[in-house]
């Protein structure tokens, strides 16, 4: 099948710190290659694939330090119509800005949603395009939108060699993703200090959230059992979740997927998550770690959290969470809208 990946242009595919959506979006489009497929990559110039690429801006944008990202997601669109003959099907994944001219395109398409969408302009917009197929990540994620064309939930899939498993507990409970508000640093702290145990933050701070990390959590870093390592990379990563005795994962938002949750299960490490989007989708209570509501639940989990198996999350992780799985389902969705054409219609959830 001939297949193209249109990714944001935000960081390179696969990226070089933080950046989940570019991080799936690399995975897919090698695994489809893995399997015998033609795939194109649409994304910036510095991005690595096994994919053709098409560099339709030179560099990431958020390391380049762009002040204008709309021109050139415009000039990538403009591209991808320019070549859609080319393919038996376009993937974008790039939020919504693009479906105007996903309609008109003369193949088949589908877009992964892979932000929230309890926003209040959605609904509006999906009730206009709502002969767009759509995948979302999770069911959880889907709930605002009930009438969009849902054609599939495909969970994200890792590698299986990409994080390797660390079979005995680690000396640290870790938080690894974003400072800012929905992510809820100042929780896991908060949970650290109650238990006793130290915690070592690997996090981006964005400049829409430098305010809020100098207000509100700069000063909680002063603790003594909290380490601020800052942004890693993929090979940091590693050694960084497989150190630790847990994963805390304190969203205060309708998290899409969460994928810093598998990247733990990849390394053997359980999760105290708060059960918010699609965390109860993700980790199994009790197995894979503890959801929780409350502070004072995910005290308790954490104080508990070494009696799960650390063997058993991986195991999870390769039968649930791998790249060939997630390749194997958006497979079947491809061929569902390619044999339908421009305009199918498919329904489908993850179970």
């Amino acid at each position: 099948m001939r297949i193209a990946q249109v990714a944001p242009l935000t960081e390179s595919v696969p990226p070089q710190l933080y950046g989940g959506t570019e991080r799936v979006v690399a995975f897919l489009a090698d695994e489809l290659v893995a399997r015998g497929h033609d795939v194109t990559l649409f994304a910036s110039g510095d991005s690595h694939t096994a994919a053709t690429l098409v560099p339709v801006w030179p560099a990431a944008l958020r390391l380049s330090a762009s002040q204008d990202s709309l021109a050139p997601h415009v000039l990538m669109l403009e591209e991808v119509a320019r070549r859609a003959a080319q393919f038996d099907l376009v993937h974008f994944h790039v939020a919504d800005f693009h479906l105007p001219v996903a309609r008109r395109l003369p193949v088949a398409h589908v877009t992964t949603m892979h932000g929230r969408l309890d926003l209040a302009e959605l609904p509006a917009l999906f009730r206009e395009f709502d002969d767009i197929p759509l995948v979302s990540i999770s069911n959880a994620q889907r709930t605002p939108l009930p009438h969009a064309l849902w054609a599939a939930t495909v969970y994200h899939g890792l590698p299986l060699d990409l994080l390797h498993f660390h079979p005995e507990p680690g000396s640290y409970l870790a938080f690894l993703g974003r400072i800012s508000p929905e992510k809820r640093v100042d929780r896991a702290i908060a949970i650290a200090i109650a238990c006793g145990q130290r915690l070592r933050i690997a996090a981006k701070v964005d400049a829409a959230d430098r305010d809020y990390f100098a207000r509100e959590i700069e000063h909680l870093l002063d603790h003594p059992l909290v380490e601020f390592i800052g942004e890693i990379d993929e090979r940091q990563k590693d050694e960084f979740l497989g150190g630790a005795t847990a994963l805390l994962f304190p969203v205060d938002w309708p998290e899409p997927f969460g994928l810093v949750m598998i990247e733990a299960l990849a390394c053997g490490v359980p999760v105290v998550a708060f059960r918010r989007g699609s965390v109860e989708e993700v980790i199994a209570d009790g197995v894979t770690g503890f959801v929780v509501d409350t502070l004072e639940d995910a005290v308790a989990a954490t104080a508990r959290i070494t009696a799960l198996d650390r063997r058993q999350c991986r195991q999870v992780f390769e039968h649930r969470f791998s790249a060939a799985r997630m390749a194997r389902d958006y497979v079947r969705v491809y061929e569902q809208l390619v044999a339908a054409g421009p305009a199918a219609v498919v329904t489908g959830a993850a179970s």
